[in-house]
């Protein structure tokens, strides 16, 4: 992870009033737009801005604040689960794929790259873009999905 998962970490460690309210800017338009353009090569005609004003929109309502910085601060426990996961995938090496953005802010590439470690018959790919791959290489990441289930149909 990121050092964007600073003040994130921060309220794992310690679940106070203070930790919250420094996320809350995760949650303005600026950062919308952020998580939407960064690392993402003419953002201005990849990225769908109704797809920004809608989650914007859907952040702006009541409680949606206090219901995302409860998210945030539970996701400690899925990190905390990832020894069992990759446990998972070395002993079991089930089906993998791993479509990743390879400039994604949060998400860095290792993050990825585990999944491989883990299970040498994963397949990870990655595109030229950042944290909402889907939003801009749509139709190429659906081909490398359908591509993937036909393979494993064919086993």
């Amino acid at each position: 992870m990121s050092n964007e998962w600073a003040p994130i970490r921060a309220l794992w460690n310690k679940s106070t009033q203070e930790n919250r309210d420094a996320l809350r800017p995760f949650f303005t338009k600026e950062a919308t737009y952020f998580q939407y353009t960064a690392g993402v090569k003419d953002a201005d005609q990849r990225v769908a801005p109704e797809a920004m004003a809608l989650d914007q929109a859907l952040l702006d309502r009541p409680q949606s604040t206090e219901i995302q910085l409860d998210l945030l601060a539970d996701y400690k426990n899925n990190v905390a689960l990832y020894p069992k996961f990759q446990e998972y995938f070395r002993t079991h090496r089930p089906p993998t794929l791993a479509v990743w953005g390879k400039n994604d802010p949060f998400f860095l590439p290792p993050g990825a790259e585990a999944y491989s470690r883990d299970n040498p018959s994963a397949k990870v790919v990655f595109y030229d873009t950042g944290h909402f791959a889907l939003e801009t290489h749509a139709a190429e990441i659906s081909a490398e999905i359908r591509t993937f289930l036909s393979a494993i149909h064919k086993n």
